[in-house]
Parts: C-alpha cells; structure tokens; sequence
C-alpha cells in the first residue's frame, strides 16, 4: 500500500465521519428547542425586593408564557419581578 492509497482512505474516513455527525447533530435535541414549541414552560422568578420561586405557565411558546406569568405577578402588585426561563415540562 502506497502513502497515497493511504492518505486517500484516511481523507475518505475523515469526511465520513464528519458527515455522519453532521447528520445527528440534527436530530439531536438542544437544550433551547422547547423555547419556541406551545406547552407548559418552567421559570425561576427573580425579585428585587423579594426572594426568587419557581413557577409554570402554559403558553404558545416560551416568550408568550414568559408574557403571562409577568403579567400576572404584576397584577398581584409583584412588579418588579421577572420570570426566567428554565425549560419546558414535558408532556
């Protein structure tokens, strides 16, 4: 076997595997893909003028619940509190 034929099947096995994980880093889920799908979402509500909790508001996605769990805190006179956002529940 020449360094050529060597080099070539190196190169080749090199862009395999490039491809492939290519290929799953797309049907991998990422950390933030349940930001923008409708459904229950979790938040850690920070306050600065009272200790933080953690709360769920269902939602079409994570801003729009993020929307309604501030709204709804405001109206209860927590105004300067702000929902962060952890995650979506499953289901």
């Amino acid at each position: 076997m020449t360094a050529a034929h060597l080099g070539a099947g190196l190169l080749a096995g090199l862009l395999a595997g490039i491809a492939g994980a290519a290929v799953a880093s797309n049907f991998a889920p990422t950390p933030t893909s349940g930001f923008f799908a409708a459904g229950n979402h979790r938040f850690y509500v920070w306050c600065a003028a009272s200790p933080g909790y953690l709360a769920t508001q269902s939602g079409r996605d994570a801003e729009d619940a993020q929307l309604r769990l501030y709204n709804s805190n405001k109206a209860r006179g927590k105004a300067t509190c702000w929902p962060i956002w952890q995650g979506r529940l499953p289901g």
